[in-house]
């Protein structure tokens, strides 16, 4: 009997210990397939974060690209433009200089033959559309001192509003801007459309002025005094005329 009670305690005592000794395995074996399960979801969102984000530098990249294209484009056609607009105004200041004088003319202290009886023409007068587009770039030269953009507004002013009022202005801002710029020769051409091609405008005395200015900047003193006195003989009496009397004292 007493041997049969002990061999029952020890069965007891080694079922216990079997049942302590296994339960921690399955238990541990659960524990590292939980954080490994965890780790992998972990990694997946990750690689699906880093894929998301490189998507969206090769989509940057590529606007970035785009827009370089745009940008070269747009200052390649700029640079065309300006070649192109530049020698018109070269070819018109040359046909001015180059054409015939008139018998009954008379060669004015300008250098330029006039009528012997200048008239006044009437210029066209700018609409309200065209107004504002003049509006818009004396902004830009005024406030904004943005001189590239002015000059590029006042070229596309004169191709869309030719032979108006405010034309004569523009081609006069024309060269304010390359002169401010310096752009010596293209300012120069500017005046000079100005002074000689429309001489009877309201803009013509301070045109042939600020080419006379062009000129000594250019470092010709004579050509600078030649057009400062045609200032003073053929518009007597205007602002541009005592700015010019005040230059030719002190040179």
């Amino acid at each position: 009997m007493r041997h049969i009670l002990m061999a029952t305690v020890a069965l007891s005592l080694a079922g216990s210990a079997l049942a302590q000794s296994t339960a921690p395995v399955y238990q541990n074996n659960q524990s590292e397939a939980q954080r490994k399960a965890g780790g992998n979801q972990a990694n997946a969102e990750l690689f699906f974060m880093i894929e998301q984000l490189q998507g969206e530098v090769r989509r940057l990249q590529g606007e970035l690209e785009e827009q370089r294209y745009q940008l070269n484009r747009l200052s390649k056609q700029s640079k065309e433009r300006y070649i192109d607009l530049d020698q018109r105004l070269l070819d018109v200041s040359k046909e001015l200089h180059a054409a015939p004088k008139p018998s009954d003319g008379s060669v004015g202290s300008k250098g330029v033959t006039t009528p012997a009886t200048v008239e006044s023409r009437q210029y066209r007068q700018p609409s309200e559309e065209e107004r504002q587009a003049y509006q818009r770039i004396q902004a830009l030269i005024q406030e904004d001192k943005n001189y590239d953009a002015a000059i590029d507004g006042l070229y596309a002013f004169i191709s869309e509003y030719p032979e108006g009022d405010l034309t004569v202005n523009a081609y006069y801002w024309l060269g304010e801007v390359y002169l401010v710029k310096p752009q010596l020769e293209q300012a120069k051409q500017a005046f000079t459309i100005v002074a000689t091609r429309f001489s009877d405008h309201r803009k013509a005395a301070d045109a042939v002025y600020k080419l006379g200015l062009t000129y000594d900047r250019m470092k010709d003193v004579t050509e600078a005094k030649k057009r400062m006195r045609a200032v003073v003989s053929d518009y007597p009496g205007t602002q541009a005329a005592t700015l010019a009397e005040r230059y030719l004292n002190s040179n």
